[in-house]
């Protein structure tokens, strides 16, 4: 059996395109359980994980706990609103406590950028990230670049464009890793305010203008606008945002053949896209979804297989 090169997915950026692909491959095998009318397999059997959300998810912590079922894990969810951290509690003595429960793996999420850095050096756990602060989403990244995979054959050679909160978005630079390690080529879009200057040299292009970047683009992965992370405003109002950066049916209509559209999801409607284009035909946003399950199964198999 191959192996992955790591034992924990803190990032794409410390990952391999060798592992990139064996997750891929994983992951189609898994998309073929899930998709039978028995959808479980008894993979990780012996195996506990432990879910710690300290920043609220729906999606991404509902994938996560569908994958390690369909897995036949053992789980434990963690809620920060409802713990010993609401009390003073620091992070490792938190994770510590869980430990001692006998837990083989940790899904976690945290505002920290470094969080599961820090948590990877002292604990003996196997330890994925499911977003920390800004800094990186992997497993978002990885069903992104299997959704683009799926749908046009391939990921290299395909031009990628990221449009939206650059700033404020960990799915983004995830995405800019995993997508170039692949061979596409990515250019990022939205307001220069929402866009860091240091994604210049990441080796990606940097546009402002959103129907020239949608000429451009075999794939348009639209990002949400993160009110709740902004203490400034980086923009007038949301319909000023609508205005000059959503993509709308009409704005499709216009190119001269079809892109596909995706979203990390949650969408707000009428802001980054219209109804009419989040649910046409050219979106993969529910094949995401989908995909989700299938690269968390194969992330947590192929971590677990580290164990041994």
């Amino acid at each position: 059996m191959k192996r992955i090169s790591t034992r924990h997915l803190i990032g794409i950026k410390n990952i391999t395109e060798a592992d990139i692909q064996l997750i891929f491959e994983t992951a189609d095998n898994f998309k073929e359980v899930i998709n039978r009318p028995i959808k479980k397999v008894p993979s990780l059997r012996d195996i506990t994980v432990a879910n710690l959300f300290f920043e609220s998810s729906t999606r991404t912590r509902v994938s996560f706990e569908l994958a390690e079922k369909r897995l036949s894990a053992d789980t434990v969810n963690f809620s920060a609103s409802s713990s010993s951290v609401s009390k003073g509690e620091t992070l490792l003595d938190t994770v510590n406590n869980i430990l001692a429960m006998k837990v083989d793996m940790v899904v976690m999420r945290h505002p920290a950028p470094g969080a599961c850095v820090y948590l990877a050096g002292r604990i003996p756990a196997n330890i994925i990230n499911a977003g920390d602060g800004t800094h990186e989403h992997p497993t978002q990244a990885l069903l992104d670049a299997f959704s683009i995979r799926e749908k046009l054959g391939d990921v290299a050679g395909k031009k990628v464009a990221i449009i939206g909160d650059i700033l404020h978005s960990r799915v983004a630079l995830s995405n800019v890793f995993c997508l170039l390690k692949l061979g596409a080529k990515v250019r990022v879009c939205g307001p220069p305010t929402l866009i860091p200057k240091y994604y210049a040299e990441l080796g990606v292009e940097v546009s402002y203008d959103v129907q020239e970047t949608l000429r451009w683009c075999d794939v348009a992965n639209v990002l949400r606008i993160q009110m709740e992370r902004q203490d400034i405003r980086f923009f007038p109002s949301l319909r000023e945002y609508h205005q000059y950066f959503g993509i709308t049916r009409e704005m499709l209509d216009r190119l001269d053949r079809e892109i596909v559209v995706m979203h990390p999801g949650p969408i707000n409607r009428g802001v980054e896209l219209t109804s009419d284009v989040a649910d046409s035909k050219q979106s993969i946003i529910l094949t995401q979804v989908e995909n989700g399950v299938a690269i968390r199964m194969a992330v947590l198999y192929l971590l677990a297989a580290q164990r041994g």
